[in-house]
């Protein structure tokens, strides 16, 4: 588990604006990690964090930077589960989240945002 930087980016609700906004980065040889698409807003998680925002911005997106959770978790039954109920009991609320696993891949990982990073890394403590 660990405490990552996501660009937050407005994109337009339309045929291929996901496809431009990533091609943005392509463009520049940056690797996507992680994308969640809602609506009308895109949460990345990229392999160079600076240069892709400087990359958006130069082509007129409209960026927002979060600090947000990725958390590990092993391809099995009821993982996600335990961590969703960890936080819940703990009072704490998931705002979003978006992950993905490989075919065949031993763990999944996970991007969640909580208003209160620090204490959901101290109840998930052990769960990777």
């Amino acid at each position: 588990m660990e405490k990552i930087m996501e660009l937050y980016v407005v994109v337009e609700n339309r045929p291929g604006a996901l496809g431009d906004l990533l091609g943005c980065l392509v463009s520049e040889k940056i690797n996507i990690e992680a994308v969640g698409l809602f609506q009308d807003v895109a949460k990345l998680s990229v392999s160079d964090f600076d240069r892709a925002k400087q990359a958006l911005m130069k082509k007129k997106y409209q960026v927002e930077t979060r600090e947000v959770l990725r958390v590990h978790l092993d391809n099995k039954p009821g993982s996600f589960a335990f961590v969703a109920s960890r936080l819940g009991a703990a009072g704490m609320n998931i705002e979003y989240c978006y992950g993905t696993v490989g075919k065949g891949q031993q763990k999944a990982s996970v991007i969640i945002d909580v208003d209160d990073l620090d204490r959901a890394m101290t109840v998930l403590k052990g769960v990777e």
